[in-house]
């Protein structure tokens, strides 16, 4: 078989398990684990969760670790593109045939549970299983983990003693799994906290910061508010921002970040207190030179994401209030207000749609509606008349509820005869994370 043949079979293997859907607790993937040998017990594992912001500082530290000479390991979630960009190693993606031969292994052992009685394993519980089984045969060291969901019931949860534990901005999302207050999401994102184990957060919200400061005191694991951190932004533009940094008392001078949007600088000091961690208490040998070089090179698809610059296209997964604020917060400090920006969106039923097109609506100037890849997908006649609304009849709102179809249509009215269109300044493609990956492939051969 070739590199294709094995991808789209260990897809069509795992999905297999996608009818289980996503179910919180952590039994059956110890079982699956126990059957597998325990490999998440010879990682040495910087576990990260957060609502908004997780990924990014996955990125941070994984991208430090490397300029640092280390054979780490990344796991996250969602893909954007390729199934494999989920499971990376020292700077490499999984090999397709890797991927296959641990896919098998897996999945015959989560048979085997069902044969013996066990509930069946969940479609994530088994990539999380497969990832560690492929840590382990490469012997990553560390690997940065990122949480899929939550904290408490995530399949990633049974790390047992993580080099940090980091918990990111928590928001309102995931309401009908992980409840509808900031206090009980904070409490979900808090499980990931073990005993003795140091925890780095940033939470500039009270009750989020009572519940995360509480569970930590209870497991006597010695906690660091990042909010409190002092930032001077030396330099900031489009792509990039530079800033410097006292964080428990040692100085990061000029730290310069590809990641655009001033939200970024929350989730680089999340990422140097724990780097900072992982130097002090765990002894990893990492230079002030890695470490600016690390940060400085680390990038996120999909986030805030420049594809051309001059014309301006640019794509962003925002899919929830904070991550939209984010986005609305960069362009106006990019854009003068009579600048005219056209909007390519769609969204998930399940996120406050209405929060989100309100804040778009003050963004955009004219709009396509589209509807993601995904079963969950909002209905895009309903997205234009919550934008309809808030607009009040003075913005185009075009429905292309086809997502390719959506972006074709987009690039085509944001270019005339291949040059830009004279009266948009940009074009950003927003929302879900399943609309951008589609958006992002159809960029590639326009």
């Amino acid at each position: 078989m070739n590199d294709k043949d094995f991808l789209e079979k260990s897809i069509l293997k795992i999905g297999e398990f996608n009818r289980f859907g996503s179910i919180p607790g952590l039994e059956r993937v110890s079982e699956l684990l126990e059957r597998l040998g325990n490999p998440h017990r010879d990682l040495n594992v910087i576990h990260v969760g957060g609502t908004n912001g997780k990924g990014s500082v996955c990125r941070y530290v994984y991208s430090v670790l490397q300029e640092a000479g280390y054979r780490a390991g990344l796991f996250i979630s969602p893909y954007i593109e390729d199934f494999t960009e989920r499971i990376e190693y020292n700077g490499k993606q999984i090999d397709p045939e890797d991927l296959y031969r641990i896919t098998e292994n897996v999945t015959c052992r989560a048979a085997e549970m069902v044969a013996d009685g066990f509930d069946s394993p969940t479609e994530f519980e088994v990539l999380t299983a497969i990832a560690f089984c492929y840590y382990r045969d490469k012997k990553a060291d560390p690997v940065v983990l990122e949480v899929g969901l939550g904290g408490i019931g995530d399949s990633t949860n049974v790390v047992e003693k993580p080099l940090v534990s980091c918990i990111t901005s928590v928001s309102m999302d995931h309401m009908d799994f992980l409840g509808d207050t900031l206090g009980m999401i904070a409490r979900e994102k808090a499980g990931i906290i073990k005993s003795g184990c140091p925890l780095v957060y940033f939470s500039d919200n009270e009750e989020v910061s009572a519940v995360i400061e509480g569970r930590a005191k209870e497991l006597n694991a010695g906690s660091f508010n990042c909010s409190g951190v002092k930032t001077v932004i030396a330099s900031e533009n489009m792509r990039s921002t530079v800033f410097s940094a006292v964080i428990d008392g040692e100085s990061f001078e000029s730290i310069r970040l590809s990641m655009p949007g001033r939200h970024q600088i929350n989730n680089a000091v999340c990422a140097l207190k724990t780097v900072q961690i992982l130097r002090n208490e765990h002894g990893y040998s990492i230079t002030d030179e890695a470490l600016k070089a690390g940060m400085s090179a680390a990038v996120q698809p999909g986030r805030i994401e420049i594809i051309s610059e001059d014309p301006l296209v640019v794509l962003d997964g925002s899919h929830n209030e904070d991550s939209i604020r984010a986005l609305t917060e960069w362009a106006e400090g990019c854009f003068e207000a009579d600048d005219r920006l056209l909007v390519v969106t769609g969204i998930l039923k399940d996120k406050e749609y209405v929060k989100i097109g309100k804040m778009l609506a003050d963004m955009g100037s004219d709009f396509i509606v589209t509807e993601p890849d995904n079963p969950r997908k909002l209905d895009g006649e309903k997205y234009k008349e919550v934008l309809e609304r808030f607009t009040e009849g003075k913005k185009s709102i075009t429905v292309i509820k086809n997502p390719e179809a959506a972006a074709e249509y987009g690039l085509n009215k944001f270019f005339v005869k291949n040059e830009p269109h004279k009266s948009y300044k940009a074009l950003i493609f927003t929302g879900s994370l399943y609309m951008i990956g589609v958006v992002r492939r159809k960029l590639r051969v326009f």
